[in-house]
C-alpha cells in the first residue's frame, strides 16, 4: 500500500526557550529527545498502519549527556528515567525511523527536518542519514484541504484534530507521537471526507 510517514520531534528546551530563538546563554541546543511516527495509508480508507516511538539521548557539543529541565519535563512528560532506560543515540533513532518509513516520504507540522533534526545531526558532528527531498512540510496538505490561513497560523499540531472534531483516543500534547497522530487522524478525516486527494502527497 502507498504510505505517508507523519512525525514529530521533541527538543530540549527551558521556560521561555522559543520566544528567545534559544539564544539565551543558559538555553540548550533545542536537540532532539524524542521522535514519534506514523505510518499512514494513502489507499483504502487511509488506515493508520504503525506507528514509531524513539526516546533520544540528547548529546551536547561537546559529546555530554544534557541534563532535561523540570519544564521541559513538565511540559513533555519526558523524564530522566525515560532517557535513562529506554534513550538510544541520534544515529540509531534516525536509522529506525528510515527503517520503520520503507522510503515513504516524511511529513512534519512545520519542517521539524531542519529546526530539529539537522541541528541535531550538526551538534552530534554527524551526517543526516535521511535526504532532505524525502520531507515536506504537512501544513501544506491542510492548505489543499482548504483550511484557511489564518487558522493555520494559530493551530498546533496537537490542536489540530480537535480543530476539525475528529473523534480520537486521548492524546498528550507535545508527546511526538501523540502530535504525529493528531496530524494523521486529521489528514484521514480530510481524505475520507474527500478534502483532501492522496495525489497531494507526491507533489513537490
Amino acid at each position: 500500500m502507498k504510505t505517508a510517514i507523519i512525525f514529530d520531534c521533541e527538543f530540549l528546551c527551558l521556560e521561555g526557550s522559543q520566544r528567545r530563538f534559544w539564544c539565551a546563554a543558559h538555553d540548550p541546543d533545542p536537540v532532539i529527545a524524542e521522535i514519534g511516527a506514523v505510518k499512514l495509508g494513502l489507499e483504502g480508507d487511509f488506515p493508520i498502519l504503525s506507528t514509531y516511538k524513539a526516546y533520544v539521548r540528547p548529546i551536547d557539543r561537546f559529546g555530554n549527556l544534557y541534563t532535561l529541565d523540570p519544564f521541559f519535563t513538565t511540559l513533555t512528560g519526558i523524564t530522566e528515567e525515560n532517557i535513562k532506560i529506554e534513550g538510544m543515540s541520534l544515529q540509531d533513532a534516525l536509522a529506525g525511523v528510515d527503517g520503520f518509513s520503507d522510503g515513504a516520504r516524511f511529513w512534519s507540522w512545520g519542517k521539524d527536518e531542519l529546526n530539529m533534526i539537522a541541528i541535531s545531526c550538526y551538534v552530534a558532528g554527524i551526517q543526516p542519514p535521511i535526504p532532505a527531498h524525502r520531507f515536506d512540510n504537512a501544513v501544506k496538505l491542510l492548505i489543499a484541504a482548504g483550511m484557511p490561513i489564518e487558522d493555520l497560523a494559530k493551530t498546533p499540531s496537537n490542536k489540530l484534530a480537535d480543530y476539525y472534531g475528529v473523534e480520537h483516543p486521548h492524546l498528550q500534547g507535545h508527546d511526538a507521537l501523540d502530535d504525529a497522530l493528531s496530524v494523521s487522524y486529521t489528514l484521514q478525516h480530510l481524505m475520507k471526507a474527500g478534502h483532501l486527494r492522496s495525489e497531494v502527497f507526491d507533489r513537490n
